[in-house]
């Protein structure tokens, strides 16, 4: 099993810096993540949000390309319903002739009100157009009209689907699931059946929230402060445009006591690198669970602690994981 990092590139209002610092601090840490041995860097797709949230991740990641030279690269994801599937489809394929043939695309269906009327998308029919985005991505790839066309073929495409019927979603479509989950495996796997797929070509990938550290009860401090914002943030961007009232503040000890499986927002793995080694272990036990990710920052985490977090991923966790 592979371990990469993962950046959104917040810059909270209470810890606000520069924004070229903050994009040319983490394109350093990318090259570094790199040269420590990870598998992977992966980035993902919001708008609207008041810490800046990177809105681009393939144009990101293009930059990320143009610095590296092993490490693959990961869209987790692009919100696949506010996009023509020809745009998504040029933008991959060129991140994919920079880097070398190092892109995996992951599409997703998205989720928040002011997105969707911000694109002018349909927030009420987004799994079935996410669907269809996807079929229209893969076939573009193999158009003898798309100049330039991709280094990879096939091209890699996975899902962001969650829970047991986005994984059947994502296996009938025959693509990769893009969860680190081994209890969703038995529902992708049908899925891929239900779709006339090889159940053999299964492929699974998911981020953790977490936070690896060698001084656990010493790093809470800080690290919990950030997890708070990051998690309210979250919640309080979710509700945006609905009647939902605003979630009250999470008790960041709460998401540190929940299973690794839990339901996104729910649970925070932290701990030592063999404590987190142990609970990957434990989550993906029986899938073709390929790749983990790693938050690298938490919620605008002062630089020093996210390079140190980086570090700690790369030169502990990832040999333990790679046995798994």
């Amino acid at each position: 099993m592979h371990v990469g990092v993962y950046f959104d590139l917040r810059n909270p209002p209470a810890w606000r810096q520069d924004w070229s610092r903050l994009y040319g601090f983490t394109l350093e840490l990318c090259e570094e993540a790199e040269r420590l041995g990870a598998h992977s860097v992966w980035s993902t797709e919001h708008h609207l949000f008041d810490d800046g949230y990177v809105t681009q991740p393939l144009a990101f990641l293009s930059a990320v390309a143009a610095r590296t030279r092993r490490v693959r690269l990961g869209t987790a994801i692009v919100i696949a319903p506010l996009h023509h599937p020809v745009e998504i489809a040029e933008q991959a394929a060129l991140v994919d002739i920079v880097s070398g043939g190092r892109v995996d695309l992951g599409l997703g269906a998205g989720y928040r009100v002011p997105e969707f009327e911000l694109f002018g998308a349909d927030l009420g029919h987004r799994y079935a157009t996410t669907d269809g985005v996807a079929r229209e991505v893969r076939r573009w790839f193999g158009d003898d009209r798309m100049m330039p066309p991709p280094v990879q073929d096939p091209f890699p495409i996975w899902m962001g689907y969650q829970g047991p019927q986005g994984a059947r979603r994502a296996g009938m479509l025959g693509a990769g699931l893009l969860s680190s989950n081994g209890g969703l495996w038995e529902f992708y796997r049908a899925g891929l059946v239900e779709g006339g797929h090889d159940p053999s070509i299964g492929r699974m990938a998911g981020g953790l929230q977490a936070f690896v550290t060698e001084d656990p009860e010493g790093d809470w401090p800080i690290v919990s402060k950030h997890l708070a914002y990051q998690v309210d943030s979250y919640r309080q961007h979710m509700v945006q445009g609905t009647d939902a009232p605003t979630p009250r503040p999470v008790d960041p000890e709460k998401l540190r006591t929940r299973d690794i499986n839990a339901p996104p927002l729910t649970a925070f793995t932290y701990g030592t690198p063999e404590a987190v080694a142990e609970q990957i272990a434990a989550a993906t036990t029986g899938a073709p669970v390929e790749t983990v990710f790693i938050w690298a920052s938490i919620g605008g985490a002062p630089e020093d602690v996210t390079v140190r977090h980086v570090q700690t991923i790369c030169n502990r966790l990832r040999p333990l994981v790679e046995k798994l």
